[in-house]
């Protein structure tokens, strides 16, 4: 089982948008619930971060370089 960090998070996020793409490279349909679960997916990649920034502004500590790299990406 991979952490649940930014990074993985968004690495799955990309291989799902990436799996909707048919086999010939061209765009494939998606149903309304695949939609809604890369929206799930985008969400929850968003709400990472936050904890981890929430995280690091209480505890007084400086925000991770893997987290800074995420946002600027």
């Amino acid at each position: 089982m991979k952490d649940l960090t930014a990074s993985n998070l968004k690495q799955a996020l990309w291989e799902t948008l990436n799996a909707l793409k048919g086999e010939d490279g061209k765009e494939g349909g998606i149903l309304p619930a695949q939609g809604d679960a890369i929206a799930a997916q985008a969400r929850e990649i968003l709400r990472t971060v936050k904890v981890q920034l929430q995280v690091c502004s209480q505890g007084k500590r400086n925000v991770p370089t893997s987290v800074i790299d995420f946002a600027e990406k």
